[in-house]
């Protein structure tokens, strides 16, 4: 939850913070942001393999309360910065850095020791699924306060999660450990990396999880510009949309839950992939002033997106635990799952926004129609070649597509 709290902050509201209140120019909050995302992006995968070589003597839940402080100090110190004019960009430089190198560990060790807690399926499904539900509440707790005004309570409240979270990890299972997996070739620098491109039921997860990554962090890239340009929508109803956008994926959690142990962790995401293609194609045919079928778009694409959440990391577990990896190489396989991630949402911001230029010009198309077509039409079709891909993929016999013949 405290980890959820500030992903809205730190990716939305800071260039809004840093350009209003503090007169930073926004083509340097891009480059300084841009360039700390980078390094974060590659550093994702170094601290997964840190985290595997470090278990035997320091567990993931330490990894967690040893960062947890240094992520809610990083955090105040953006919100609530002491300098301004040009020591303010030295600040925002040195602090965001800090801020997501501390929050990339905190998210790769619970991800990690969440996949080695069990080699169930079943209990790997309802791990992630209450997981993501606890951070959707903390997306939805950001949205309210998603404002520069309520900047102090931002840092206070995360502040006061990260501690209940810091004093609960001292009481939580411990992961399963076999330290002689990471002691071994494969857990050299090198040879894990080989480790891991020669898993080909991983090589095809991630491929459906880069594809559907992007389809999903298009249209959030683009939703405030989707509702003030097509819906005419104002600033209250755009955080409307995303409220119940929101909502709908956490309490959709118990929903994808009884899926997943009704007909699989594959099946269940690929249900959730083809109702967020629907509410896609809905949209492209939406209007000024359409707000209401909007909201039932956002309510579907949102209940979409509790699958999108809950079932990779379920899934990937499960891989992890076929290919004789679990407790050891965690650390290692949500490292780069992580960097794909971030990748998925630099990639969204670095196609979607060019291409809606490149639309109009080439297609003579007018601004509202081309941003419809890269809002909806876009992520739809890379949807539907992440389900593909998905749907053909090697998994492990524990979340075949068979699973269905099998229980009949």
């Amino acid at each position: 939850m405290p980890l959820a709290l500030l992903e809205l902050p730190l990716f939305v509201l800071l260039p809004i913070l840093y350009n209003r209140s503090f007169g930073l120019e926004l083509a340097v909050i891009g480059s300084v942001l841009f360039a700390a995302r980078a390094i974060d992006a590659v550093a994702d995968p170094l601290i997964g393999q840190a985290l595997d070589r470090t278990r035997e003597r320091f567990d993931f839940s330490r990894w967690i309360r040893w960062a947890l402080p240094v992520l809610a100090l990083a955090f105040a110190a953006l919100l609530l910065p002491p300098f301004r004019g040009s020591a303010l960009v030295a600040w925002l430089i040195i602090i965001s850095v800090i801020a997501y190198l501390a929050y990339s560990v905190v998210s790769i060790a619970l991800q990690a020791w969440g996949a080695s807690l069990s080699d169930d399926p079943q209990q790997q499904v309802r791990l992630t699924t209450t997981r993501e539900a606890f951070g959707l509440v903390g997306v939805l707790l950001a949205i309210v306060l998603l404002s520069p005004e309520h900047t102090g309570k931002l840092a206070i409240g995360f502040a006061c999660l990260a501690a209940l979270a810091m004093f609960w990890s001292r009481w939580a299972p411990k992961p399963v450990s076999r330290v002689a997996a990471v002691n071994t070739g494969a857990g050299q620098a090198r040879g894990a990396w080989q480790h891991l491109r020669k898993n080909r039921a991983f090589c095809w997860l991630l491929t459906a999880f880069v594809f559907n990554g992007i389809a999903t962090a298009i249209p959030a890239t683009l939703v405030l510009f989707f509702a003030a340009d097509v819906l005419k929508a104002d600033t209250a109803q755009s955080a409307t949309f995303l409220g119940i956008y929101f909502l709908f994926a956490a309490i959709g959690m118990p929903f994808w839950l009884w899926v997943a142990r009704r007909y699989g962790a594959r099946n269940a995401w690929l249900i959730g992939i083809a109702i967020a293609v629907i509410g896609f194609i809905w949209t492209l045919g939406l209007g000024a002033g359409d707000h209401r079928d909007f909201m039932l778009v956002c309510a579907a694409t949102g209940l979409a997106l509790g699958a999108d959440l809950a079932m990779p990391p379920a899934l990937l577990a499960a891989v992890i635990e076929s290919n004789g990896d679990r407790g050891a190489h965690e650390g290692r396989y949500f490292g780069m799952w992580n960097l794909a991630t971030k990748m998925n949402l630099a990639l969204a911001a670095g196609i979607a926004l060019p291409m809606i230029g490149w639309l109009a010009r080439a297609w003579s198309l007018e601004h509202v129609l081309a941003l419809a077509l890269i809002y909806a039409g876009l992520p739809s079709a890379l949807k539907l070649i992440a389900g593909f891909v998905l749907l053909i993929s090697p998994l492990p016999a524990s979340t075949p597509v068979t699973y269905l013949a099998e229980k009949a």
